[in-house]
């Protein structure tokens, strides 16, 4: 079976961003992978002007919300390093039609999402005889972080219609919708290893 690989741009957040960003990719990749009946969801990130759509399955939101705290944790233990998250798309089919009833699994599509989390330093918060000096590296870090947010944002724009490409462009390695399925099976996996 045909096989396709997405490798989405490689996108730098600080701690505090991730969930969001996550889930604004996650979401966007199951939905419009989603088949059947969904109930579309509009969602507003709260850090960045962006809005994204999930399927509105609470099995499923609940799933990615497990994936992304695993992912939380792991950064935690790893920090400022390259990461990345895989949701895999398969087709379950039975191996050999007996009474033990085994399936296997037959991917069809893997999407990496690729992070870096980054720790970006702070403005020092003691007090200082030079609090002009300090008040003049505040105001850096503020539009050091203003700029930094812009371009995530705008990165994060690229990744979506990343997303919406492919998901246009690539259709001949999707199997034949079957009535049983209402949504294809996916797992969101974060590999062990990494960059």
């Amino acid at each position: 079976m045909n096989c396709e690989v997405c490798q989405l741009k490689e996108l730098e957040v600080e701690h505090f961003e991730i969930r969001e960003v996550l889930r604004c990719i996650l979401h966007t990749i199951v939905f419009h992978r989603a088949l059947g009946l969904v109930r579309p969801k509009d969602i507003d990130l709260e850090l960045f002007d962006i809005t994204y759509v999930q399927c509105g399955d609470v099995e499923l939101e609940k799933k990615i919300e497990e994936k992304i705290d695993q992912f939380i944790s792991w950064v935690e233990k790893h920090p400022n390093k390259k990461s990345q998250i895989c949701v895999s798309f398969y087709e379950r089919k039975n191996k050999h039609p007996s009474w033990f009833n085994k399936t296997e699994r037959l991917f069809w599509e893997h999407w990496y999402v690729n992070l870096h989390v980054t720790q970006h330093t702070k403005a020092h918060s003691g007090k200082s005889h030079h609090s002009k000096r300090m008040v003049d590296l505040g105001e850096t870090v503020s539009e050091d972080r203003g700029v930094r947010k812009e371009a995530l944002e705008a990165s994060l724009h690229e990744v979506l219609f990343q997303i919406i490409k492919f998901v246009n462009e690539k259709k001949d390695h999707v199997p034949p919708i079957n009535e049983d399925i209402i949504c294809f099976p996916c797992e969101i996996t974060i590999p062990r290893k990494f960059l």
